[in-house]
Formats: C-alpha cells, sequence, structure tokens
C-alpha cells in the first residue's frame, strides 16, 4: 500500500512529466492503431471522399479530446478562467500559458496521425482518386464521362474487375501517393522548423514573464490538489465526529461487544484544529462556497504576523 502510495504522490508532485509520457504514449498508439487498422475505400464516386478524409481527420480529433481529458490541467485551466473575481485577482498571462501547455501535449498525437496517414498515402488517394485530371493519363482516353468517374474511383480498388487490366491505375496511384507524401513531409519539416524557432527564439523574450506564468501556473495546480486533500481529511474526521454522536446513546450496547469509542473531547485535539468549530452541515457548506466565489489573497504576512 505504501508503494502505491510513493507512485501516487510522484504523479501528483511531477504532473508536467507525466503528461509528456501519456502524450508519448498516445502518438505511439495513434501509429500502432493506424497500422492494425483495415483500410476499405468504398471505390463509389460520392463516399470516396467522406472516407478518406474521415479517416484522417476523425481519429485525430477523437485523441485530441482524449489528450484533453486525460490532462487534469485543462479542468484546472477551466475551472480558473471561469471562477469568480473574489479577492484574488485572474492573471490572464497563467490562463494563456496553461492554454498553450494544453494544445501543445494535446496536438501531438492528432499530428502524429495526420501526417503517418500523409506518408502511407491510402486516405489521399481514396479520397481524390475521382478528382485526377484524366487527360493526363492514357488509358481513360477511350472512355466516356461517366465511364471516367467510375474508372477513378476504383483507383484504389486493385482487386476490381474492371481496374485489373487498366494501365493507369497504378500511374494515377502513384501520383496521388507522391502528392501526399510531399504533404506528409512538408507538414512534418514545418514543424520541426516551428520547434527549433520556438526553442531558440524563447530566450529573446522577457524569461521573468515566462518564469512568472509557469510558477503559477504551478502554484494553481498543487492548491487545488492540496485543497482536495485537505476536504478528504476533514471529511474524515467530520464523519468520525457524526458517527461517535450517532452512537452516544448506544454506549452500553457497544460496551457490549467489546467495541471501544473514545468519550467525547478525549484525543480531539488534532480534529478540533482542522475543524476549527464546524459544528454542522450549513457551516461547511458555506466554507466551501466562500472558497469559490471569495478566494483568499496570496499574502500570508498576516497569518505570520499572528
Amino acid at each position: 500500500m505504501d508503494r502505491f502510495r510513493m507512485i501516487f504522490q510522484y504523479f501528483q508532485s511531477n504532473s508536467e512529466s507525466v503528461m509528456n509520457g501519456i502524450c508519448g504514449l498516445l502518438a505511439l498508439a495513434s501509429v500502432k492503431m493506424y497500422t492494425c487498422f483495415d483500410f476499405s475505400c468504398p471505390c463509389l464516386p460520392r463516399y470516396n471522399m467522406a472516407y478518406g478524409l474521415g479517416i484522417m481527420f476523425v481519429p485525430p480529433v477523437a485523441l485530441f479530446l482524449c489528450s484533453l481529458i486525460l490532462n487534469r490541467q485543462s479542468l484546472v485551466m477551466l475551472e480558473e478562467w471561469r471562477r469568480p473575481q473574489g479577492c484574488r485577482k485572474k492573471d490572464l498571462a497563467v490562463i494563456r500559458y496553461l492554454c498553450s501547455s494544453i494544445m501543445q501535449r494535446a496536438m501531438v498525437a492528432p499530428v502524429v496521425w495526420i501526417i503517418v496517414s500523409l506518408l502511407d498515402g491510402k486516405c489521399l488517394i481514396c479520397a481524390f482518386s475521382s478528382y485526377v485530371d484524366p487527360e493526363k493519363f492514357v488509358g481513360f482516353a477511350s472512355a466516356s464521362p461517366v465511364q471516367v468517374q467510375q474508372l477513378l474511383a476504383k483507383v484504389p480498388c486493385k482487386d476490381d474487375e474492371l481496374m485489373r487490366n487498366n494501365t493507369s491505375r497504378k500511374a494515377v496511384s502513384r501520383y496521388l501517393r507522391c502528392w501526399s507524401q510531399a504533404l506528409g513531409w512538408s507538414i512534418m519539416l514545418i514543424l520541426i522548423v516551428a520547434v527549433f524557432l520556438a526553442r531558440w527564439l524563447r530566450p529573446c523574450f522577457n524569461q521573468a514573464t515566462l518564469l512568472q506564468a509557469r510558477h503559477w501556473s504551478n502554484y494553481i495546480d498543487i492548491e487545488q490538489k492540496i485543497f482536495e486533500e485537505t476536504c478528504c481529511e476533514h471529511s474524515r474526521l467530520f464523519a468520525h465526529k457524526c458517527i461517535l454522536h450517532f452512537f452516544e446513546s448506544m454506549r452500553q450496547e457497544v460496551k457490549l461487544h467489546s467495541f471501544s469509542l473514545p468519550r467525547e473531547g478525549e484525543g480531539a485535539g488534532g480534529e478540533d484544529n482542522l475543524l476549527q468549530g464546524i459544528t454542522d452541515q450549513d457551516q461547511v457548506n458555506k466554507l466551501l462556497k466562500m472558497w469559490y466565489y471569495e478566494k483568499p489573497p496570496l499574502d500570508v504576512s498576516q497569518a505570520t504576523q499572528r
């Protein structure tokens, strides 16, 4: 049990590293899912584009949403953005930093899926085979316009009877695959250059503002975790008090069954320090409401003086 507690504490204290690992695992999972996916183009003029572009862009949307769900900071950012002003002002720089960090991690797996699908070329061949100019290929010269559209739509289906003996099918497929791979490598190059410039140009900007935004974004996350842990401890002690009061009238029956309950006031020093005179549900609700609507200022000088 202590080992699991240590692992849980490690995840809490290193949430940024853990999220980087989760994003990497999602990226690897996206590659594995694409390679295991059985791509079957319908080879119909009206459905090829919907199927090809759907396979290229719908799974990335799902991966993007999964990344947002798994990232705890997304909920922290929304709570910080939507919370009332209270006694603590909102820092838009911190919210922008959180949003940027969340989006960067959430976009890793979707971008990997799109690049892998472009480098493979099947999706683009299925989506745009019907829109290729047939005059560039000799095998479609003798066919009528309707037949040309049907033949072009069946280019992804190499086992189709109409395309087995067609000499231009491989030419159309190679033509679209070249465009798909060129687009995929271009996107990868643009992303690498963008990351390179972002890493090397960052020291040219104001580092103090960046450090402040990073510090207070970490503070908001840690504060929320400590508040939840304190609420759990408070709930446990408050429930213990309520149960003791409930069994107070049954003390004799409890003693007969060899249970030992402390009398009211015995060993309650630590509980009283945490409960701070809270005795009913309305007081608990009032404190939680005050925490949400009147977030205390980040100033502990008065408490230090006391």
